[in-house]
């Protein structure tokens, strides 16, 4: 047997949302260096670096109500010797310093050696996979994102114009549906307001038809969404035809030139269940429909491994046609609140003036951590996966679940750590029970999670 990779087997090690603003090297607990161990002892490593990799002064803040999330280049190295080797930059916050800032992150990413994907210089860039050279062969990884806004996706370039840096969009479209009563009242609505009038004078100008829906008799478009008549109400929510099916070309064309698959997808929506009554992200415990249905479109065209992320929650695990799809693994590392700026209109929004500071613009939007992130532990709190593979097939599965010290100071908190005792058991009870309704079982056994496969 000439190749190592013939033998079909492969330890991969997955995490979800890396916000580092932070050295990662100066750290010895036992719990935090045996979790490091986990990744270097993977023969691939991945996680989704949520941030632009910036020097100061380069790129421009976009306008955000969120965090406009920095990293300094030199980070990349402690990502390295942690263990991490590949990493997705689709995700929201690729694009927080626009267009230059994509730019930056992507050229510092090639210096630092880490392969990467998700982000390009043009659309097909973006969408083309990222590959891995390891001993146990070449790892491919397609990434994508759900979660943007239309200026972000990346463009190809014509003859006659250049292209747009950006990320691979993986598209959705949401639709209402409400019974005879409500849909009335929402066409009266649209029409005293004068919206369906609005929407006949943009058919007339220079609008795709697409673009400005309109009514009909079974249906009401409002302020941006589509409402149906149906016996009751529901949400339901389909991918984009086209984004999907050039995902899945590139899925399929890494499985053609790699060994193993992994696609990434970044994901901020959920699935119906819960909307109505939930009172915090916490509740919300069912992964969007279209995520559940394109996840297994990637498998069925060719991912060996389905990485899940975006809702900063742990959501549950599949394991479908043989390969696992972790519809959300959590954060990983989660520095959001020790970058060094915030853009003016940041402070604005809260009262500041121009000499506060980032820890009084932090203090002030969570209400001294009363509100948000800060305040609700599920958010630190994370897994990483281990999935081994023999014979070109899955062996196993585990779960490891992830501390990153809520209820810590800010400059102590984010970092991960191996959970113990009652917390781990917390963490994978979650899992478990989420998982439950693909017909997975989780079994804990001391403060790990591991998979029964089919």
């Amino acid at each position: 047997m000439p190749y190592e990779a013939e033998r079909g087997r492969i330890k991969l090690a997955l995490v979800g949302d890396m916000m580092l603003s932070r050295a990662l090297k100066p750290y010895a607990e036992d719990d935090y260096l045996a979790l490091v161990d986990l990744l270097r002892d993977a023969d691939a490593s991945f996680g989704n670096l949520e941030t632009t990799v910036r020097e100061a002064g380069e790129g421009v803040p976009n306008f955000t109500q969120g965090t406009p999330m920095s990293t300094a280049p030199a980070l990349l190295e402690d990502l390295k010797w942690m263990g991490v080797d590949i990493v997705s930059i689709a995700n929201n916050h690729a694009t927080d310093y626009g267009v230059s800032g994509v730019l930056a992150s992507l050229a510092h990413l090639d210096r630092a050696g880490i392969p990467y994907s998700g982000a390009g210089r043009t659309l097909t860039e973006a969408r083309r996979p990222g590959y891995l050279e390891t001993n146990a062969g070449r790892v491919g990884l397609v990434s994508a994102t759900s979660f943007y806004r239309p200026w972000n996706r990346a463009a190809d370039a014509r003859s006659d114009s250049a292209g747009r840096p950006g990320i691979n969009p993986l598209g959705f479209a949401t639709s209402y549906t409400v019974d005879d009563e409500s849909l009335a009242a929402l066409r009266r609505i649209s029409e005293e307001l004068g919206m369906a009038q609005e929407q006949v004078r943009h058919r007339s100008q220079f609008y795709a038809p697409h673009e400005v829906p309109g009514n009909d008799d079974d249906s009401v478009a409002l302020l941006g969404a589509k409402f149906r008549r149906g016996k009751g109400f529901a949400v339901s929510t389909r991918v984009d035809a086209k984004d999907a099916e050039a995902n899945l070309r590139f899925i399929r064309e890494a499985r053609k030139q790699s060994d193993w698959v992994v696609f990434s997808f970044h994901c901020h929506e959920f699935g119906s269940a819960g909307k109505r009554t939930a009172p915090t992200d916490v509740e919300l415990e069912e992964s969007a429909q279209f995520a559940i249905e394109f996840a297994r479109a990637a498998v069925d065209a060719g991912a060996h491994v389905v990485a899940g992320h975006g809702p900063h929650l742990t959501m549950g695990v599949e394991v479908y046609k043989g390969a696992p799809i972790f519809h959300s693994l959590g954060n990983f590392i989660f520095q959001n609140e020790t970058i060094n700026a915030f853009p003016a209109e940041a402070y604005g929004r809260f009262g500041l003036d121009a000499a506060a500071t980032p820890s009084e613009f932090l203090d002030a939007r969570t209400g001294n951590d009363s509100r948000g992130f800060p305040a609700t532990r599920e958010f630190w709190e994370g897994c990483l996966a281990t999935c081994q593979f023999d014979a070109g097939k899955l062996a196993s599965v585990s779960l490891y679940p992830i501390d990153m010290g809520f209820g810590r100071p800010r400059g102590q908190r984010g970092r991960p750590m191996l959970a113990r005792g009652d917390d781990a058991r917390r963490i994978l009870d979650r899992v478990a029970r989420l998982s439950r309704p693909f017909g997975t079982r989780l079994d804990i056994e001391g403060d790990v999670g591991v998979l029964r496969l089919p």
